[in-house]
């Protein structure tokens, strides 16, 4: 008698959505096509317990189907996390378009996504990502409401950049204050990987501090127009990772501290505004708390952008947003203490806190 052996491609093959590595416990997945418009588009909604699922659309050249599945399973569970540990009453979800957002967005083809958005009344409401601006976010609105992040001119928040750029440099300051003994940044060395709207603007409130800011960017052409607008530097070292720095702020795609560049980061602190910049939780996490560099939870210290579209769902005013994107500063703070007392790494502290609000109020739903 022979055994077959599956192997763990096979497997996934099996079980496309359940099986994915990437699946856990979410409720709803969510596929949208298009043949006129081209649309490709896949919803992830993975827990409305504290309300209705509230996270941005990405549209992205995946290499294939497999990877924008994965991608929409990671971000989706982020943004639990990220409204749970920030204290809104909103849920995870996400959205990916795949496709060239430079030559394969059309206005049709948003509207599209809009109605596919609007079919599932309200359990998902999207806003603007990697690959989206606020006129994309208008073009949806026409079909739906569940959308924010739309233009001041239609009663919206505008561009949410600013604003999560602001939280993590609240949360940066505060893990230098940490790591370092001061929140004061004037001086520190601090390599800005990704200068899109959140990463340069992060790169305006450092150089304002007095920082000496590095930049790296696939984009040349961005890299010299920030370069000359800010006054920061232009890496130039073969390899970013192993860059003398005090502070890495990842602020383009996730995943950059993986199997490969854990053990080169030479920085005692990250934070930077990416998602799931950890490719691996479970692993990479505790190998930066071992080697003492101190990671700030991506999902708590770049919440600034879903506080300021939550604005638009809950009816407070700018001020009000912004106060509680400076809060991150002391949430920041009291991740890592609790971290400290429970000897866990800060990830697992900010998602244990997030846990516990979400058992809560599901406690209290069942009521």
């Amino acid at each position: 008698m022979t055994t077959e052996i599956t192997t763990p491609q096979e497997l996934q093959k099996m079980d496309p959505v359940f099986g994915q590595l990437s699946f856990d416990n979410h409720e709803q997945i969510v596929f949208c096509n298009d043949k006129d418009t081209g649309l490709k588009a896949i919803i992830g909604i993975h827990n409305s317990v504290l309300g209705p699922a509230l996270g941005g659309t990405r549209m992205w050249n995946y290499a294939n189907e497999w990877e924008a599945l994965n991608d929409v399973l990671r971000l989706s569970r982020g943004m639990t996390y990220k409204s749970a540990i920030t204290g809104l009453d909103l849920g995870g979800g996400k959205a990916v378009i795949i496709g060239d957002a430079k030559t394969q967005k059309t206005p049709e083809l948003m509207r599209k996504f809009g109605e596919f958005v609007h079919s599932l009344s309200g359990r998902y409401i999207t806003a603007e990502d990697v690959g989206m601006v606020t006129a994309d976010m208008d073009t949806v609105r026409d079909v739906t409401p569940y959308v924010t992040g739309i233009s001041e001119s239609r009663g919206g928040s505008g561009n949410p950049s600013p604003v999560t750029a602001y939280g993590v440099y609240m949360g940066m300051k505060a893990a230098a204050k940490y790591q370092f003994g001061s929140d004061k940044l004037d001086g520190k060395k601090v390599l800005v990987q990704g200068i899109g709207h959140v990463g340069e603007t992060l790169v305006d409130y450092l150089t304002k501090e007095g920082a000496l800011v590095q930049i790296t960017d696939i984009n040349e052409g961005r890299l010299d127009e920030v370069s000359k607008k800010y006054g920061a530097s232009i890496f130039t070292g073969a390899d970013l990772y192993t860059a003398e720095v005090d502070i890495y702020a990842p602020c383009a795609l996730g995943a950059t501290i993986n199997d490969d560049t854990v053990y080169k980061i030479q920085a005692k602190v990250i934070a930077g505004a990416a998602n799931n910049q950890l490719a691996n939780e479970n692993i990479h996490g505790p190998i930066l708390q071992e080697r003492g560099i101190l990671y700030a939870p991506d999902f708590l210290i770049n919440a600034g952008g879903i506080i300021n579209v939550y604005a638009e769902i809950a009816h407070y005013d700018k001020a009000e947003s912004m106060r509680r994107t400076e809060n991150i500063y002391n949430t920041t703070l009291e991740i890592f203490d609790y971290a400290k007392t429970n000897n866990l790494t800060p990830q697992k502290a900010a998602m244990a806190i997030a846990d516990n609000r979400i058992a809560q109020r599901k406690k209290e739903n069942a009521k």
